[in-house]
């Protein structure tokens, strides 16, 4: 009879993956790292970074991107940037810009982090860094700030009318600036444009009238952002199409224009079933690009992507220790972990974001169905099928176990610990995981660094003001 968890795996989805396989002592292997000794080294509640996923990402995208243009003979150049605002941490920036990427900034903080990086040498003054977002007095500053100390390649993103005037007077000298469109949003969509950006309608008109003219200003760049990420989609496919014609229409007006951005990332893997075409996308986005520029007599752009979440989602991954269960009524069994998800994967309780879940240990044992919760007091702090997509099945555990039954959660590098205020308070005084960074040599050994040990008592009182 195959009631093992083994078994309900092995039956359910292609095993073992790219990413997952389990080891002969029944345990789970991620990017072949034995899980349960690092585990039983730190303990939990534990988060790790796995450093080279980003290479293999970052590498990934740029040969799909390669092989799109080749295919079709695109004369333009593929530039890769990465969205700081998915993860801050300094060992996550050093380890991108090792890759020769580029950048793209939200915040007047994130300029502080760029100038940081190019005073250890590793950002170069010709390195592109697009300054997304709403701008605020200090953003601006900032920005011109690296303008004027010779960072040539500072595109600062226009997302609305007024920016221009507010940018070329803090500037000693013509700097490169781009446009992002206010593209709409999904019918589904609380409200039908986005918030960022200018109108389609009103582009044209602004070029006209407040760059084309102007001797501190040189556009370079058309923005191009929705949402929902880069999906094979009607909703996709028409707001790029939209795009390129207004892209056509622009460089008609405008010669220094040469680059279009395709803005939101490709997705991240949710799921061991989740089977997604990432080297046809690519192909179809620079396909579709490079015909509607042919037709129009109009040379295809460079293209930049802004990838955060692909770039370092893999990287993450978040364990706990299941304390106990309880049985609340005949169907619903809870399994309660040693942390909270609310304070450690928000997105699994604020939009319902979905993560891989998967035992680390006792594979070899019969499964249920359970329903996982936190430990603070907040009826949102679970983690259930509605997360998971399907029921969740672990295995049984016993009060006489010896060990605990370990979980964890993979793909969770982008965003989670900026949400959750990493270093901060947290809800019902649950404190930050130990946080434990993972590198690989040139020989292929494995080596462990402490970043932070779990956020104590001490740490939190301080804050609150009591010491």
């Amino acid at each position: 009879m195959k009631n093992k968890y083994s078994d309900l795996v092995e039956q359910t989805f292609d095993w073992p993956s790219q990413e997952f396989k389990m080891t002969e002592d029944h345990t789970l292997e991620w990017n072949g790292l034995d899980l349960k000794p690092i585990l039983k080294q730190y303990g939990t509640p534990l988060r790790l970074t796995y450093l080279p996923s980003i290479d293999e990402n970052i590498q990934r995208a740029r040969r799909m991107f390669h092989v799109a243009m080749a295919k079709v003979d695109y004369n333009a150049e593929y530039h890769y940037c990465y969205c700081t605002k998915s993860n801050h941490f300094s060992f996550i920036m050093e380890r991108v810009l090792s890759n020769d990427v580029h950048l793209e900034t939200s915040s007047a903080f994130d300029i502080d982090i760029v100038q940081k990086m190019a005073a250890k040498g590793m950002i170069p003054k010709d390195r592109h860094v697009v300054c997304n977002g709403y701008k605020t007095e200090g953003y601006l500053d900032n920005i011109a700030a690296l303008v004027n100390h010779g960072h040539d390649n500072v595109i600062n993103i226009i997302d609305h009318v007024e920016e221009l005037d507010q940018l070329t007077s803090r500037i000693e000298k013509k700097a490169k600036v781009g446009i992002r469109i206010a593209s709409e949003e999904e019918p589904k969509f609380e409200f039908y444009t986005s918030r960022l950006g200018i109108g389609y309608r009103d582009i044209l008109e602004f070029y006209k009238t407040k760059i084309a003219d102007n001797d501190k200003a040189e556009l370079k760049m058309l923005h191009f952002f929705i949402n929902t990420g880069i999906k094979d989609t009607a909703y996709y496919w028409n707001e790029l199409r939209k795009c390129v014609n207004l892209y056509i229409d622009l460089k008609r007006l405008c010669p220094t224009l040469d680059s279009l951005n395709i803005g939101g990332g490709f997705p991240v893997k949710t799921s061991l079933g989740m089977d997604f075409d990432y080297e046809y996308l690519a192909e179809e986005i620079i396909n579709q690009i490079k015909i509607m520029c042919g037709d129009a007599g109009v040379p295809e752009p460079h293209i930049f992507s802004e990838f955060g979440s692909f770039t370092v989602g893999e990287s993450g991954a978040n364990f706990y220790s299941v304390l106990g269960q309880k049985m609340q009524n005949d169907r619903e069994l809870w399994y309660m972990i040693d942390s909270s998800f609310m304070t450690t994967l928000p997105d699994s309780w604020a939009i319902n974001k979905r993560f891989i879940m998967l035992p680390v240990n006792k594979w070899d044992k019969p499964y249920e169905r359970v329903l996982l919760g936190g430990l603070t007091c907040d009826s949102d702090d679970y983690y259930n099928s509605e997360q998971h997509v399907n029921a969740i099945f672990l295995p049984q555990i016993k009060k006489t176990d010896e060990e605990p039954l370990y979980i964890g959660f993979f793909n969770t590098g982008a965003y989670q610990e900026s949400l959750a205020g990493y270093g901060g308070i947290k809800h019902c005084l649950i404190p930050s995981p130990k946080h434990v960074v993972l590198n690989m040599d040139d020989e292929g050994n494995i080596s462990t660094q402490l970043f932070a040990p779990e956020q104590s008592s001490k740490d939190m009182l301080s804050i609150l003001g009591y010491e």
